[in-house]
């Protein structure tokens, strides 16, 4: 995936205090062999990673200069500038692929920016995540590492281990039987679809779609993205959760399938509230469960090594409903539904394993045709990852807000949500073209939100 890039915009409650950045980028991060090496093509045309001959940090932090008319004027719409022109800056390939960019001024919810470009190719967003995590120390306490939350338990005919069938039942036997054969089919049909979806399967063309097809990959001209965001209440999410009795990602697909709707049928004017359905890509990490604090607790201790860089994930092709309900809970259960039937498929191991095997015998060129192509079927990306359960101190400033986001996929909308104490926020990556009213959909989410739990709210009276 040669353009495909991490970006994560971390608000910082203090000043920037330069050299602590740079000591702490220098024996924290920097220190790992993936952030040291390069990516070199040999004669075989297959990419390897070789050891960077030097290192020099003075390559990879930016220091934006702060200028007198920012104050006066938008400092939040300077932030959204900058690092929308990252989406069409590229980076020099000679030496590691990770910048990261300080922005030394307030803006409405921060009194300073950094911002962390950092190629996939080094990392997937958990692993880098991870990374950052064990660069932090608790806000309350410094001298240790933040508290991070319980992994959720993940269910599903997947994850269920069978019974031995010597001490079962006729009718356990059944039972077990059945679900087998539920999870095979499932597998089938979801397999089938999704290599239908590479091949010829295209969503249908609406307000969240490009008109037009793209017909290359690697020479593409990069399309300028936006990045924004919006905090919710962790809280609010969690009452609804409790009420339908389900998790908060199905809480989270129930209001983003709520929030495109409501900005679909505003935006379209369209009176026929009739069902479209959307489908996005889901990325899933594939990681044991507990794999996120005890890779902290492994970076922390010096074994790193232990540590699966790189991608360690896999695809679910997940679809969005585009209606009015008059019950706005409807959205969450819809969303349940549909969440826990792709938990009894294997959907997600076989895209994992057949991305493996592209690479390994096509290449990563051909692979990343292929992800384009999948990419540009679909409409949307979508993806909920959990942060620290409290507030962390970055290399010793205090961290106020966490917003990691993607470039590079072909669709003009991806939603991510990032967990951080007792906060979560949405973050929208659009094509600037696209959405030029992404302010308004950002507050279809937050209406979205506010709409769901009060319906949830007076359920349980």
């Amino acid at each position: 995936m040669d353009g495909f890039y991490i970006v994560v915009t971390m608000g910082l409650g203090t000043p920037i205090n330069l050299p602590a950045f740079r000591v702490g980028i220098e024996t924290r991060l920097a220190r790992y062999q993936r952030f040291r090496s390069i990516q070199v093509t040999r004669d075989d045309n297959k990419p390897r990673w070789v050891h960077a001959r030097t290192l020099n940090l003075d390559d990879h932090i930016v220091v934006v200069p702060s200028r007198p008319e920012v104050a006066s004027s938008d400092p939040d719409k300077v932030v959204e500038d900058y690092v929308a022109a990252l989406s069409t800056s590229p980076m020099d390939r000679s030496r590691p692929l990770w910048e990261f960019h300080l922005l030394d001024f307030p803006t409405s919810d921060a009194t300073s920016t950094v911002v962390i470009r950092v190629h996939h190719s080094l990392a997937d967003g958990m692993s880098l995540l991870t990374l950052l995590m064990a660069s932090t120390r608790s806000a309350a306490d410094p001298s240790r590492l933040p508290a991070m939350p319980a992994q959720p338990a993940r269910s599903g005919n997947i994850y269920v281990r069978p019974r031995p069938l010597r001490s079962a039942g006729s009718l356990a036997f059944l039972a077990w039987l059945w679900s087998f054969f539920v999870l095979a089919w499932h597998t089938v049909v979801d397999v089938t679809l999704f290599v239908a979806t590479i091949a010829f399967l295209r969503d249908p063309h609406t307000l969240f779609k490009r008109a037009e097809v793209v017909r290359g990959y690697a020479g593409e001209l990069p399309r300028p993205k936006r990045f924004v965001n919006r905090s919710l209440s962790l809280g609010d999410v969690k009452i609804i959760k409790d009420a339908m009795n389900c998790t908060v990602n199905d809480v989270l697909v129930g209001i983003t399938s709520a929030a495109l709707s409501r900005y679909y049928f505003r935006r379209s004017g369209d009176t026929n509230t009739r069902k479209i359905c959307l489908r996005s890509i889901l990325l899933v990490n594939i990681r044991p469960t507990t794999s996120q604090q005890a890779y902290v607790d492994m970076i922390q201790s010096g074994n790193s090594s232990a540590v699966k860089w790189g991608n360690q994930l896999g695809y679910i092709i997940l679809p969005f409903h585009i209606a009015i309900y008059e019950d706005p809970l409807e959205y969450v259960r819809r969303a349940k539904t549909i969440v826990d039937r792709k938990k009894s498929s294997l959907e997600v191991v076989f895209t994992h394993m057949l991305g493996e095997v592209i690479i390994k015998t096509l290449g990563v060129k051909a692979a990343g045709v292929i992800f384009h192509r999948m990419i540009s079927h679909t409409s949307i990306s979508f993806s909920n990852m959990i942060g620290p359960a409290e507030q962390v101190e970055f290399y010793g400033h205090p961290v106020v807000s966490i917003a990691p986001t993607v470039y590079g996929p072909p669709e003009a909308l991806t939603v991510h949500y990032q967990s951080y104490s007792n906060t979560i926020k949405v973050i929208l990556a659009v094509d600037e073209e696209h959405f030029p009213d992404r302010g308004q959909l950002l507050d279809d989410f937050t209406e979205s939100l506010r709409i769901i739990k009060d319906s949830a709210s007076r359920n349980q009276l």
